[in-house]
């Protein structure tokens, strides 16, 4: 019997350029979740983003990385979201945090957007901050550092690379526990830190 549609969308900005920076977590997230469930990636320019269509056990999941540049993302978002006409509790949204540290992740049901642009998008566009997201630490340079841009569209070092891996890992975990077993047992298994390798 078919069930809901569930949407996972991934954060990022296309282009070479920007494919292994900070900012792109949620792109590198989806990809690795992607690979595990077979995926097959195309573009769907009615939603100006890159689409994959998977079964997940009885589930029907789409992946979506949007292509509209990080500040436009909501407009992808909300795209599929108004044509599957799909609910709300079924959609998670995977970003780069940059207030929490790198070998981090935490999923919430809801919440604000933290000053991220990719998020605020998302809210302007559906109107509402009730949607599950999960951020994925990156950190930041300093604490008092508030204007970030240039970090956030830099690379990993070789060592900072170690940690995302396992970090990726583990959110393609979580985002498997959400669908099978929903969101609080999702939470409490796999927000935190990961062990990072020395």
């Amino acid at each position: 019997m078919e069930t809901s549609i569930y949407l996972i969308v991934g954060l990022g900005n296309p282009g070479e350029q920007y494919a292994r920076t900070r900012h792109n977590v949620g792109f590198m997230a989806l990809e690795r979740l992607g690979k595990s469930l077979s995926a097959r990636w195309v573009f769907e320019r009615t939603f100006c983003a890159n689409v994959a269509t998977v079964r997940h056990q009885e589930r029907k999941v789409l992946l979506c990385n949007p292509q509209t540049y990080m500040n436009l993302s909501g407009k992808s978002v909300a795209s599929i979201v108004n044509y599957y006409h799909l609910k709300l509790e079924n959609l998670l949204v995977v970003s780069d945090d940059a207030d929490l540290p790198l070998g981090s992740i935490r999923m919430r049901p809801s919440g604000g957007t933290g000053g991220h642009h990719g998020l605020e998008s998302i809210e302007q566009a559906l109107g509402t901050q009730n949607y599950a997201r999960l951020r994925i630490g990156i950190g930041r340079q300093s604490d008092a550092q508030r204007e970030i841009t240039d970090y956030v569209l830099s690379a990993f070092s070789p060592q900072e690379l170690k940690i995302l891996d396992l970090v990726l890992e583990r959110a393609v975990k979580q985002i498997n526990s959400w669908l099978l077993d929903g969101i609080e047992k999702a939470m409490n298994q796999y927000n935190g830190q990961v062990e990072c390798p020395q």
